[in-house]
């Protein structure tokens, strides 16, 4: 259902750097392929400096369908992954939890989705007890993005 590809259109998270740097975000792609039947290799395409950066990351399986583990470097830096809510040919919501810190994230097919994908994402925000002055939604404009949409990876 995740495989394929994605565009993050909105994030709510309490992250100090994503307040300080909101108005510099960038149009974000990312590839999932289900790997194995269980684990995801995600791929993050973002312009950072003019260039086009690929991030990679390994969501590995946990104990219940639909949740997953990213692990970073060391033991602090593991990060639980939900699948909230997913229309595979449209929307996706994840939450991410790392410590006692959740974010909440909205993917979409395309650049753009739906109002009412919109208050879903919105109320799942509210229900996390993240608020409105911390979500951010991602550019769908310029030169950078239209490259994106037509990237075919």
């Amino acid at each position: 259902q995740l495989s394929g590809k994605w565009f993050l259109v909105g994030m709510a998270s309490r992250c100090s750097y994503l307040a300080e740097h909101s108005h510099q975000l960038e149009a974000t792609m990312v590839m999932v392929t289900v790997l194995d039947g269980q684990s995801l290799a995600i791929s993050v395409f973002r312009k950072l400096d003019r260039m086009c950066w690929e991030i990679r990351q390994h969501y590995l399986p946990a104990q219940a369908p639909g949740r997953f583990l990213l692990k970073g470097e060391g033991d602090c830096s593991k990060v639980d992954v939900v699948v909230g809510e997913v229309d595979p040919s449209s929307f996706a919501i994840l939450y991410y939890q790392k410590g006692r810190s959740v974010s909440v994230k909205l993917y979409g097919r395309s650049s753009r989705v739906s109002d009412a994908v919109v208050d879903k994402f919105e109320q799942r925000v509210r229900a996390v007890g993240l608020s409105e002055d911390v979500t951010y939604y991602f550019p769908t404009y310029g030169r950078w993005h239209m490259v994106l949409e037509e990237t075919h990876v």
